[in-house]
């Protein structure tokens, strides 16, 4: 299956609840009218783009609507199309890969449960693919079973991983990750952090401990900060973007699960409240179903 049939399928609950229910009561008036777009508006703002970002869409599709003097609700869809394509401009980001030979750090962050671990893994196995060589720093150290799955990832793609005991110092982890990648001139390290709630300030310290500690030992800050967001979650992915990027400075966001949700929606107020692109997209477990943003096969795969 292609990546595109992927994201289509991956992308079938939230183009069902959305745009499917969007067209159905486009079909039933025979011209645009002020309640159609009020019907429309109504499914915006409970698909979990929220009320801001719906009102604000369904604001610029009404000025087009009078400019170009629309009268057929069939138009109206167009306009619609036209106006989520353009809400994801500038979305889109490749990862940052060093071009002078040195290493490549990245901290894949996120809460419990967002797919933080395997996203870890399967960037890995894609640079692995590519030839790289890479390493992998378990620091989610107060889960025994987050240790053990990067290290089953590793074993399964070819990837070194740095583990402590459990309990152990997740910043100490991150050290002997960055101390191994560095003398055997690895190109690329992925840092599992522990998983936490956005709202606990203990682990959000202990988070920046670990970033203060890749840039000591780096001279520089890590290449990459990614923050992995549960698509299931909706709008509380927000939140959590909110909180992390205020921690670290994120770099990029990767929207996981998007096959299991019908709120695929939220990447919409996501790009519009933060100016951190959307690097990767998940659909599904296997690696293949973790792909970079592309925001046109978005839209296509959301409207087809």
């Amino acid at each position: 299956m292609s990546w595109f049939d992927r994201l289509k399928e991956g992308l079938k609950k939230t183009r069902d609840s959305l745009i499917g229910r969007i067209e159905s009561v486009i079909s039933s008036y025979r011209s645009i009218e002020p309640e159609l777009i009020d019907e429309i508006e109504e499914l915006l703002v409970t698909s979990d783009l929220g009320a801001e970002t719906a009102m604000s869409i369904i604001d610029s599709v009404k000025e087009k609507v009078e400019e170009k003097g629309a009268t057929e609700p069939s138009e109206l869809r167009d306009l619609l199309q036209e106006e989520l394509h353009r809400r994801l401009a500038g979305a889109e980001g490749e990862m940052k890969l060093r071009a002078d030979g040195a290493l490549t750090v990245v901290l894949i962050t996120g809460v419990n449960g967002s797919g933080k671990t395997t996203t870890a893994a399967k960037l890995g196995q894609k640079y692995i693919a590519q030839g790289k060589e890479v390493v992998f720093a378990a620091s989610d150290t107060f889960r025994a079973a987050a240790i053990e799955q990067l290290e089953e990832w590793g074993n399964r793609v070819g990837a070194t991983v740095i583990s402590h005991d459990i309990g152990a110092d997740p910043s100490a982890v991150a050290y002997d990750a960055l101390d191994h990648a560095q003398k055997n001139g690895s190109d690329l390290l992925f840092i599992d952090t522990a998983g936490r709630l956005q709202t606990k300030h203990n682990l959000m310290e202990e988070l920046k401990k670990i970033d203060r500690v890749v840039e000591r030992k780096l001279n520089r800050p890590a290449d990459e900060k990614l923050l992995t967001i549960d698509a299931t979650n909706g709008q509380n992915g927000i939140s959590q973007a909110e909180k992390f990027d205020e921690a670290l400075g994120l770099t990029g966001i990767v929207l996981t699960k998007l096959d299991g949700t019908a709120k695929g929606g939220v990447i919409f107020p996501i790009v519009e409240k933060f100016s951190v692109p959307v690097k990767f997209i998940g659909v599904g477990e296997s690696a293949e179903d973790l792909h970079s943003f592309d925001k046109d096969q978005f839209i296509e795969a959301l409207f087809e």
